[in-house]
């Protein structure tokens, strides 16, 4: 049998090519040896640069200039300076200097997808895809943000921007711009465990179009002083975990500040008198898109018992077909990168956590019904894979076990077996609040009975939700989300001030809108 060819890196796409052609497009915000942060209007050399590597394949990769706190809060205040000039810039004017950042973003589209590729492990269609909903997410408010901004006024300071690293560009840089369209400077923090020389092109395109961006690197808790609690800050907008969502929400709320919280959340997938299996199969591999490090994954299905063996007759062949790998490996020079569902991990430390977690749920009862492997032939030979984990699916996840009640944030899938509707419901509720949820069901009624039931923002009938922009809300119930609801125009409200005695709709303690 003819052994396959040795897969090697399309031409072009090695990290070396990327950061080549980074510091050629934006030469202020790079150096040979490390990215700058930009505040005050100018980008500085300052910081601690510290080593980092690429979850593709361990290699280094540029590191986050770390910046102390008595720094970052210089850089607030310089901030401060640019949103009080900012806010009297024109509607119109705003208008256009966001579209011209925008089409530069989109002359750069390929250079920050390959960027995201090295520094977040996103295959090559995912990254692409990433550039391209915050490009077209953003145009889409610069035609209808007039409306939305009647009657109302650019806050009182500017936007701090604490997000996850895994979609820098369609969460992060879109509401960065959004926020900049609606009045404010904005200040971002880069996400530390990746994103950074993606971002810092990104900023340098639009810091050229005279939008006020501050982007700075450094821990959470050395920052968190000057980028949460400063009181030149006038809103908050934070995407995380719930530890560090909980800490910034008590600070927020003691200081009556404005805010915007998405959290992590254990978004289920329930299956309750069900017979269309075909669809079900169908959507399950796309369930593994990146690897499900998204805050809409589903990584618990809770199936009635007597549906367990259909289910599994989809379920198997389905998961069998998820495709992971080296996302930049190809077996000839002209071949065009592989279609993955995911690459690796962020990094191999939570490859290392979620395996641990995954085989102390074993050794406590949890059954493996699918164990998959990492295929020789989708990698580099001799390539470090620490950073992959190959599908994993466990029956019955013990209630002890972080993988019974949290977000795994990995390629790992639990399945609860239930016998009533109510333990159905006690079992889609595991984690007090979720964003989204699906409710696999024949029966319409049945499924307008339940579904107000499972605490999640949005839950499907039969399909999976999605996190939503442009018109559509977004929110989340329980801990998974604080303050400010959003979506198309509340995006906006949620960053501008409106009459006197407004109420933000939202997850406040005294006010709750239902979707």
């Amino acid at each position: 049998m003819a052994q396959p060819t040795p897969l090697a890196l399309k031409p072009g796409t090695a990290w070396a090519d990327a950061w080549k052609r980074a510091l050629a497009a934006a030469p202020e915000a790079f150096r040979e040896d490390r990215v700058l942060n930009l505040w005050a209007g100018a980008w500085q050399s300052d910081g601690h640069a510290l080593p980092a590597t690429s979850p593709v394949d361990g290699s280094p990769i540029a590191g986050p200039p770390r910046l102390d706190a008595g720094t970052a809060t210089e850089a607030v205040r310089a901030a401060l300076d640019q949103h009080r000039a900012w806010r009297q810039v024109p509607a119109p004017e705003r208008r256009a200097r966001v579209t011209a950042a925008l089409d530069a973003l989109a002359d750069h589209r390929d250079l920050l997808a390959l960027l995201l590729v090295w520094e977040i492990g996103k295959p090559w269609r995912l990254a692409r895809a990433d550039v391209d909903r915050a490009i077209e997410g953003v145009r889409w408010y610069v035609d209808h943000v007039d409306a939305m901004l009647e009657g109302r006024t650019p806050l009182d300071g500017p936007v701090s921007n604490i997000a996850s690293w895994n979609y820098p560009m369609s969460v992060l840089v879109h509401a960065m711009l959004v926020q900049a369209l609606a009045g404010n400077a904005v200040i971002a923090k880069t996400p530390t465990d990746g994103g950074l020389a993606c971002l810092t092109l990104a900023c340098a395109l639009i810091h050229r179009e005279n939008i006020p961006v501050t982007l700075v690197s450094g821990s959470g808790g050395e920052l968190s002083e000057a980028l949460v609690r400063s009181p030149e800050i006038g809103c908050v907008s934070f995407v995380g975990g719930r530890d560090t969502g909980a800490r910034i929400a008590t600070a927020l709320t003691d200081l009556g500040k404005r805010h915007v919280l998405e959290q992590e959340g254990l978004n289920t997938w329930g299956i309750w008198e069900h017979t269309d299996w075909t669809a079900l199969g169908a959507a399950i591999p796309k369930l593994f898109d990146y690897g499900k490090q998204r805050c809409t994954a589903y990584p618990r299905f809770v199936v009635q018992r007597t549906a367990f063996p259909d289910f599994l007759a989809v379920y198997l062949p389905a998961v069998s077909a998820v495709r992971t790998g080296h996302p930049l490996a190809v077996a000839h020079p002209d071949d065009p990168l592989p279609e993955l569902d995911f690459g690796p991990l962020i990094n191999a430390a939570k490859a290392a956590e979620l395996t641990a977690h995954a085989a102390e749920a074993v050794d406590h009862g949890a059954v493996p019904l699918f164990r998959g492997t990492l295929d020789p032939a989708r990698f580099l030979p001799g390539q470090d894979t620490s950073a992959y984990v190959a599908p994993l699916t466990l029956l019955s996840p013990p209630a002890s076990s972080p993988l019974y009640h949290a977000e795994p944030f990995g390629p790992v899938d639990t399945i609860v077996l239930v016998d009533t509707e109510p333990e159905l419901l006690a079992a889609m509720n595991a984690s007090n609040g979720a964003l989204v949820s699906t409710l696999s069901t024949d029966d319409p009624a049945t499924f307008d009975r339940l579904a107000p039931q499972i605490r999640a923002f949005k839950t499907g009938h039969g399909r999976p939700r999605s996190r939503g922009d442009r018109e559509e809300l977004f929110g989340g119930f329980g801990a998974s989300w604080r303050g400010a609801f959003v979506g198309g125009e509340l995006l906006v409200r949620a960053v501008t001030l409106g009459p006197a005695g407004e109420r933000l709709p939202g997850n406040f303690p005294d006010y709750q809108l239902m979707p």
